[in-house]
């Protein structure tokens, strides 16, 4: 029997409860992308389903707004697949457990599915609706969203005349997202020369931090590792003056705030790095007390059989390390608490040739991302390296002029009897790919509240999802 049976709204439920019986993880979206081209064949509805298993629906606006603007709705078709360790479900090929409880939807030991599969849900059951009022419909069914916005990217947007976009990936009432970073991974890479140096090799390790996501939590004033590193190595050598880089290395991604960082240094005076260390450390403590107190760097003798770099090279690396961009270089003067441009020291590599650094580059205005790849650029070619950039994707940049947003504030504040939170966010999301590919696009970001999304506690409510069905509703009547 099915769980949702009895829920309102009906159709919505009935569609979402469908979707759940379909495995749709990520890159794994063919079913379900053919379970909606084939819903569009039944109502014979124009459709359009690519190589990449997105799928476009169009529907002719009713009675009376036969000749409206279209709008866009949006969402995407994939959902994270994680799982309690004991949870026995196959989530490439098996359907997902419901389970409802106190007006609340879960699903047994796993995710539930509702971040992006409550979006399709809402578009199907307005298509496969008659009586609902709207103008021309064109909805947007992306794959892949979850690691890396691959659909949307490879989506061709030319047949969309619509530039009104109702986007239905957001989890949390009553807040819109009205902008969004673009971004970039920059790295610098930095040849190495090596020459034999006879000295005690030491491993410095700098750890304890908290680290992050550096998007959202790159406001939070936490330590990078590897930026920390470098600023340790640069104040150690003013007094071990022979001190000369292996290796060093720390991070695992670029978009994360890296919690560690090693080197591995050689010097003739052991004791006197050590010295300086312990010094470096009551400093970092003391800076980081409030945000990252676990904070620690420590020497050790270790064994090396590598060449250590040449005193050219060990400089350049600790001037990069030091003087490269970092953090938070711009806050928003449009939305209050926004941070608008970043960049993040997300992976310190040393390979057999080179020293790489890899930079998630953030920002919600385009021009100023552009501008921190030529700083990086530059300074890069001053000591003799190179920047390489690669995965571009645009921002979604804030409109001051949005009569889209206007309309929805007016009818959030008709139907709630308050005020929504307005808000940005500085991470990338599907909405501004749309922007790049759909010139003069007036976008807006909503959806019903979610918890733990991304984790096999996720959650959705009942009541959030037949409020915000109500008011999408509204919106197509007014539009």
């Amino acid at each position: 029997m099915a769980v949702l049976t009895g829920l309102a709204p009906e159709g919505v439920f009935k569609y979402f409860e469908a979707i759940c019986g379909i495995p749709h993880g990520s890159g794994n979206t063919k079913m379900i992308s053919d379970y909606v081209a084939d819903f569009a064949k039944e109502r014979n509805l124009k459709f359009i389903q690519d190589d990449s298993n997105n799928v476009i629906i169009f529907a002719d606006g009713t009675k009376g707004y036969e000749d409206h603007e279209p709008v866009l709705l949006q969402g995407h078709l994939d959902m994270v697949c994680e799982k309690a360790e004991d949870c026995k479900i196959d989530m490439d090929k098996e359907p997902l457990e419901l389970c409802l409880k106190d007006g609340i939807i879960s699903a047994n030991g796993t995710t539930l599915g509702g971040d992006d599969g409550i979006a399709v849900a809402y578009m199907l059951a307005i298509l496969d609706d008659e009586t609902i009022p709207h103008p021309p419909l064109e909805c947007v069914f992306t794959v892949d969203e979850e690691i890396g916005m691959l659909g949307c990217a490879a989506l061709d947007m030319s047949p969309l005349k619509g530039r009104k976009m109702i986007n239905l990936d957001s989890e949390e009432e009553g807040y819109f997202l009205v902008s969004c970073a673009g971004g970039v991974t920059a790295t610098a890479h930095f040849g190495i020369e090596r020459e034999e140096y006879e000295a005690c090799p030491l491993k410095v390790v700098l750890n304890g931090l908290k680290g992050g996501h550096s998007g959202v939590e790159i406001n939070k004033g936490r330590g990078n590792a590897n930026t920390l590193m470098g600023r340790a190595l640069y104040l150690a050598r003013k007094e071990v003056k022979d001190l000369k880089i292996v290796t060093i290395a720390g991070g695992l991604k670029d978009n994360a705030i890296p919690k560690s960082s090693e080197a591995i240094v050689v010097t003739k005076d052991p004791k006197k790095l050590i010295a300086e260390i312990e010094k470096i450390e009551k400093i970092y403590k003391n800076e980081f007390v409030t945000t990252d107190s676990d904070i620690a760097i420590k020497v050790s003798e270790t064994e090396n059989s590598l060449v250590p770099m040449n005193e050219k090279t060990t400089k350049n690396i600790i001037t990069a390390l030091m003087m490269l961009p970092a953090g938070i270089q711009r806050m928003s003067f449009d939305i209050e608490g926004l941070v608008e441009t970043s960049l993040n020291l997300g992976i310190l590599k040393t390979n057999d040739s080179e020293v790489t650094m890899s930079y998630s580059v953030r920002s919600s205005v385009e021009s100023e991302k552009n501008e921190l790849i030529d700083k990086m650029t530059c300074l890069a070619e001053a000591l003799g390296g190179n920047v390489t950039t690669m995965g571009a994707y645009p921002a979604w940049e804030y409109r001051k002029d949005s009569p889209l947003r206007d309309l929805m504030l007016e009818v959030y504040k008709e139907q709630y009897n308050k005020e929504p939170i307005v808000q940005a966010l500085h991470a990338g999301v599907e909405c501004g790919l749309f922007a790049g590919g759909l010139p003069g696009l007036d976008a807006v970001s909503i959806g019903p509240d979610m918890t733990d999304i991304h984790t096999f506690n996720e959650s959705m409510s009942v009541d959030s999802v037949k409020r915000v069905w109500d008011y999408i509703l509204e919106l197509l009547k007014r539009l």
